[in-house]
């Protein structure tokens, strides 16, 4: 079978996109190919071959419109058996895909519907008639589609009586990336974030927590707002940040091997209390105590596992509290970065997802 991955606003090595899905997938002996937009030309790696349609221009407005219909058109072009799609914005591409005889997975990284409504760049007096409008076109293509895969069950429950077939893929950490032989004693007490760094990701009350902490931050992400640094930055706390900007997964790895803590308090917004965020699962692997937002769904897995402490993620009392607790006393930090290891090992690894992506295509093979 023939597999063709389209973004049209994913790095081309996006972890989840490619590494996971795409290398899994040709692991398991399907030809796989990925469309991306970055203007970095074309590539064969890990098994993949990339097709580039050239680098997005212009704004929001632009990918949307130009972006997507250069993806479309190189699907269009290579046919290929089905197209499995990662960006909310292709589902009329996808649609015309459909129309065209080819096979259609979407790909739902997020709840958009609860997403849109905490979105900056639209009005707030628009939120809810976008965020209906939004769930109404992912309602209808989804009966269209042959496949939806969720990054979460409870996104996969939201499509069950819609696909044909639905299935939960979540982000697990590929562990033989994470899970090293790190001595304790050999970490530094210092504390990690990694990802994207935004406002509603919770970096005002981190950064405000660290000089009543006296913690050190190694912070690991693209600053996804604008001027957001810069405020950052002329706040007291900032002295304790070491901004190591964008990493690789060799670059990941090394901090989470020095590290002892990592903070992970997004804020209470609609997508977000529902997420498996993967820097929670990255954490326990690589077996780090964590900090974590206080929601039903991580408190679920955070009290199950024994691996951290549960906090107002709003709140820069409670995470320097958190903070200081846990780099005050190793020996409970370091049973909860162990019990969060032996949890990520039992229940969260991408080995057991790529098994279901794996299996789904199968299943599409033969219908």
């Amino acid at each position: 079978m023939n597999i063709l991955h389209l973004t049209s606003a994913h790095p081309r090595h996006d972890i989840r996109v490619f590494i996971k899905e795409c290398q899994s997938l040709a692991a398991a002996g399907f030809s796989v190919g990925l469309v991306v937009a970055d203007g970095q030309g074309d590539e064969v790696r890990g098994g993949v071959r990339l097709y580039d349609v050239g680098p997005k221009a212009g704004g929001r407005f632009s990918r949307m419109t130009d972006t997507v219909r250069r993806v479309k058109d190189k699907a269009l072009a290579l046919r290929p058996d089905v197209v499995h799609f990662h960006d909310p914005e292709l589902i009329p591409a996808a649609l015309a895909l459909k129309k065209a005889g080819i096979k259609v997975v979407y790909d739902v990284h997020e709840d958009l519907p609860r997403q849109v409504l905490v979105k900056p760049w639209i009005p707030a007096p628009a939120r809810p008639l976008v965020s209906r409008a939004v769930e109404a076109l992912e309602r209808y293509a989804a009966r269209r589609f042959d496949a939806v895969v969720a990054a979460t069950p409870l996104i996969r429950d939201r499509f069950a009586d819609l696909a044909p077939t639905a299935i939960d893929v979540c982000n697990y950490p590929i562990l033989e990336e994470l899970v090293n032989d790190t001595r304790w004693e050999e970490r530094a007490d210092v504390a990690c974030y990694l990802g994207g760094i935004t406002r509603i990701r919770g970096i005002g009350p981190i950064v405000a927590a660290l000089p009543e902490a006296g913690v050190r931050l190694k912070l690991a992400g693209p600053w996804s707002e604008g001027g957001l640094r810069d405020e950052m930055a002329a706040q007291p706390g900032w002295a304790y940040v070491d901004d190591l900007g964008v990493l690789d997964r060799a670059g990941v790895a090394a901090v989470l091997s020095e590290a002892k803590v990592g903070l992970v308090t997004l804020f209470p917004t609609p997508n977000y209390v529902e997420a498996l965020p993967i820097k929670l699962f990255e954490y326990m692997a690589a077996g780090l105590a964590v900090i974590a937002s206080d929601f039903p769904v991580w408190r679920a897995i955070v009290d199950d596992a024994g691996c951290g402490v549960l906090v107002d993620p709003e709140d820069p009392q409670q995470i320097a509290a958190a903070l200081k607790g846990l780099l005050s006393d190793p020996e409970r930090a370091r049973a909860m970065g162990e019990a969060g290891r032996r949890a990520a090992l039992a229940k969260y690894s991408w080995a057991a997802e790529a098994q279901k992506l794996v299996a789904l295509y199968r299943n599409l093979e033969t219908h």
